[in-house]
Order: C-alpha cells, then structure tokens, then sequence
C-alpha cells in the first residue's frame, strides 16, 4: 500500500514538473528589454521583445505607448522608422510604425541577424537607408 501511494505521488510531481517546465521554457528563450527614457518624446514607453526562433531567425516586437504623431514633433516628421543594430554596428531599416494616433502601437517583424540594438528615429520617409539624428526611444539588447 505505501508503494502504491508513493509511486502515485511521484507521478503527480512528475505530471507538475512536466507542465511547468513547458510553461516557462518558452519563457527563458525570450528577452524582453524596457527602451531608455525619451528626450524628445519624454511621454514615450516601449518594450522590446526578442525571441529566437526554430529556423534560428529573430522574431522582434516592440510595446510602444504615449508615442505622439511624428506631424507633432519640432520639427515635424512623416514617420517612425525601427532600426536593428547587428553584430557588425550597420543600421538595418527594419520597418516602419504606422498608426500612432491613438498613442499605443504594436509593431512585429523577424530579422536573420542578432540584434544588438533597436531603436527608432523620426524620419521624412519611410524608405531611407541611414537613420536620421532624431533618435526617438532606443535600447541595447546583447
């Protein structure tokens, strides 16, 4: 009878460990990373969150708030524009963020090189090669 219970409880340990385990496994393979504080939008909050995939490419979110319209900058800009630092320093335009009206954006993309860097500038088009000097919110991540 108590080896009965005893393998019976060490099957429930085992059946909890198993499912904390694929609870935060998920979890470790992630880096969520907080953007340094705004000069010019001192109202901006972001996150970044990097995640490395099965193909080994990088899947990248940011959590952006309080983000105001680039129109409302001095001077005023048409867009954001998300860059990635890599290993090698050059600046990748990783893609634009769109709908700043209502102050909250998502923004998604995935990346073959390792991020070392993001952050976002405040650019007059959405297709430039070289970050501008208006760096907005920007965080090292490696």
């Amino acid at each position: 009878m108590k080896t009965l219970k005893f393998l019976v409880n060490h099957k429930k340990i085992a059946l909890l460990l198993a499912i904390l385990s694929f609870i935060f496994i998920p979890l470790a393979c992630s880096k969520k990373i907080t953007f340094e504080n705004s000069k010019i939008v001192p109202a901006a909050r972001g996150e970044v969150i990097v995640k490395k995939d099965n193909n080994e490419n990088y899947n990248i979110e940011l959590k952006l708030s309080n983000l105001a319209e680039p129109s409302r900058l001095t001077p005023p800009r048409s867009t954001y524009v998300v860059w990635l630092e890599s290993e090698d320093n050059s600046p990748q335009n990783i893609g634009q963020i769109v709908g700043t009206n209502n102050l909250n954006v998502k923004f998604k993309t995935v990346s073959a090189s390792k991020p070392k860097r993001i952050y976002i500038t405040a650019e007059d088009s959405a297709d430039t090669q070289y970050p501008g000097n208006m760096r907005i919110l920007e965080t090292s991540l490696f």
